[in-house]
């Protein structure tokens, strides 16, 4: 990771820290502050377009929950929307017999 790269994560860990919002130009303000004059602008633009509207301090306390969300959903589903679900299993089940290489009597390597 390059200097600037770091200089403006530290720099939106900071603004995020204090709860205020992270903009580009607030971006570039802490770092001359900081006397980190390596940066360009570009890389605060970015900064702030990626962390828009996103809650960096949830984002950091849920770095390594990925799997558990969708496990979550699942038995909240189960009540009302199992018969879609099903339809979709048995579509894609078919979609596969369908593509079978034995309906067209013939393998890859034969």
């Amino acid at each position: 990771m390059s200097t600037a790269e770091l200089a403006s994560s530290y720099a939106a860990l900071i603004l995020a820290d204090d709860g205020v919002e992270i903009t580009a130009d607030k971006l570039q303000t802490l770092l001359k502050a900081a006397k980190v004059v390596d940066v360009e602008p570009i890389w605060t633009q970015l900064f702030a377009k990626a962390l828009e509207g996103k809650d960096v301090k949830e984002l950091l306390s849920n770095v390594g929950s990925g799997g558990g969300a969708a496990a979550a959903g699942g038995p909240a589903a189960a009540g009302g929307a199992g018969a879609p679900a099903e339809e979709a299993k048995e579509e894609a089940k078919e979609e596969e017999k369908e593509e079978s290489d034995d309906d067209m009597g013939f393998g890859l390597f034969d």
